[in-house]
């Protein structure tokens, strides 16, 4: 009798922490690569329309008021995975497509805390954190260790940026499609083998180069880096965001019985812009406006699979971007001549590259219909929290030294509280900081204006100091009339750089 009950006992406890595993949400971080604050219709943009984008605002939580930790890519996913920021750690600026893996596997990361609670993890889409151990990855062998050694169950990833070599997908440890008598070579600083650059024989590309971008020609581009080898594992540029929306829609249906984790970025909206057949001069503004229909598009596609599985209730989605837009970025894709009254930044001043709120300030919506009401948040945000928070969410503890910049804002992203965090760093050329509204950017020798890409990069030798709450568009700099304010928000950031070191 007594082993009855036991047995009993016993199946009610398993069907009980089946019962709870099930109630934890799905999770998906939907990343897009260079969306600017005004480059979605919900958050004010006019000639373009992002339906599903709007959908996702609609039943949930769009925040005005959140930043990525940097104003270009590789630092902003190192933080928005780590938890830390990535100024911290020497060698994080924007990745060449060869560098060896940038975080630790030792670190915590996001991925890590999903999976140690039960979740089946997937990296699709745009990595840009580096492959392999010191010296880089093998590109012809087993390319180790990655995001499988950084908590990813699935890994199905481009290595870098879409203008940069080598233009393969990374399937697991491998380069996919790859044929071993055609092995891949690329390097950096001195052009390998024979293909053909943009510098030699601009006749024979499809997109013209505006600045740099003249190196190896892929599929008519030319990229940053040399590349040969690897034919028949060449991605082609116009069917890749299909390629990489439906492996996020086959891990997701087949995943759909248990918890799971979805980190999907984007390659879109950043250059090489090449729009598959379905958009192709559908928006009226060029590749760039085409390319944010497809996202949008493939944003939709994941909101139709977890729709048609029953999923959607369950399912928290936050989407949001690296950092902000820019119109020419190195290609004649005739984005700044399509642009017309079109405001990629919206009302920010700057965009990437830029330590005006135009580089960081970005669309981050939450949706979970089964436990987020819809509404509107100004709360002061950064992608630097989510692995505290979602750890705060999966009752996960961490210690002092994991996820150290990161905050928890779980109430914030629920919903719960519009607090903002007590102060939040931008890193450009330098840093800035945010506290109540203030913002100080700290005087240093970089140029103010960046002429190829034609965008404003907030550098001064002079301190720098805006009123947000009235000043949006960051235009008056009120620091000689503020000098308590100055001196108070430079010691913070002083305070926050030292407290675990300063190295880029």
């Amino acid at each position: 009798m007594k082993t009855y009950y036991l047995s009993v006992l016993i199946t009610l406890a398993c069907c009980i922490t089946l019962h709870a595993q099930q109630k934890r949400p799905n999770v998906i971080v939907i990343y897009a690569d260079d969306l600017g604050y005004g480059d979605v219709s919900c958050y004010g943009a006019k000639r373009i329309k992002t339906p599903h984008i709007d959908q996702l605002a609609n039943r949930g939580i769009k925040f005005t008021n959140a930043h990525a930790t940097s104003a270009t890519c590789t630092p902003s996913r190192f933080s928005i995975l780590t938890g830390v920021y990535a100024w911290r750690k020497k060698g994080t600026g924007i990745a060449p497509g060869n560098a060896a893996l940038l975080i630790d596997t030792a670190q915590l990361t996001m991925a890590k805390i999903f999976k140690q609670t039960g979740y089946t993890t997937a990296a699709i889409g745009k990595w840009h954190l580096g492959l392999g151990g010191q010296g880089g990855p093998d590109w012809n062998g087993e390319i180790k260790p990655g995001p499988q050694e950084l908590g990813f169950d699935k890994s199905y990833i481009i290595p870098a940026t879409l203008d940069r070599v080598p233009c393969v997908i990374i399937a697991g440890h491998r380069v996919e499609n790859l044929d071993p008598k055609d092995p891949v070579n690329v390097d950096y600083h001195q052009k390998t083998g024979e293909w053909p650059t943009g510098k030699g024989h601009p006749e024979l590309l499809t997109m013209k180069s505006s600045n740099g971008h003249d190196q190896t020609i892929i599929n008519g581009i030319g990229r940053i880096g040399y590349m040969t080898g690897g034919k028949t594992a060449i991605w082609d540029d116009y069917t890749l965001t299909e390629k990489l929306t439906a492996q996020a829609e086959s891990f997701i249906t087949a995943n759909q019985a248990n918890p799971f984790f979805l980190y999907f970025a984007s390659p879109n909206i950043h250059v090489s812009r090449t729009p598959g057949k379905l958009f192709a001069g559908k928006s009226g503004m060029g590749p760039r406006g085409d390319v944010i229909l497809e996202f949008d598009w493939s944003v939709g596609r994941l909101i139709k699979t977890l729709d048609s599985l029953g999923l959607t209730k369950n399912t928290m989605i936050l989407l949001s971007s690296d950092n902000g837009p820019v119109v020419d970025d190195g290609y004649q894709d005739e984005a700044e001549a399509l642009i017309g009254e079109h405001q990629p930044a919206g009302p920010l001043r700057g965009g990437k590259y830029s330590a005006f709120d135009g580089g960081t300030r970005v669309p981050f919506i939450v949706s979970w219909p089964a436990a987020v009401k819809s509404g509107t948040s100004d709360a002061l945000i950064s992608q630097v929290d989510l692995v505290r928070s979602f750890a705060s969410l999966l009752n996960q503890k961490l210690n002092a030294d994991q996820a150290y910049n990161s905050f928890d804002m779980i109430n914030q992203l629920l919903g719960k509280s519009r607090k903002s965090r007590p102060y939040l760093i931008e890193d450009a050329n330098g840093l800035g900081i945010i506290a109540d509204n203030w913002k100080y950017i700290a005087p240093n020798d970089a140029a103010a204006y960046d002429y190829t890409t034609k965008t404003e990069l907030g550098n001064s030798k002079e301190p720098q100091l805006y009123n947000l709450s009235s000043d949006i568009a960051e235009r008056k700099n009120l620091a000689s009339q503020y000098p308590d304010k100055v001196k108070q928000l430079s010691k913070k950031l002083q305070q926050v750089k030292d407290e675990h070191g300063y190295h880029l």
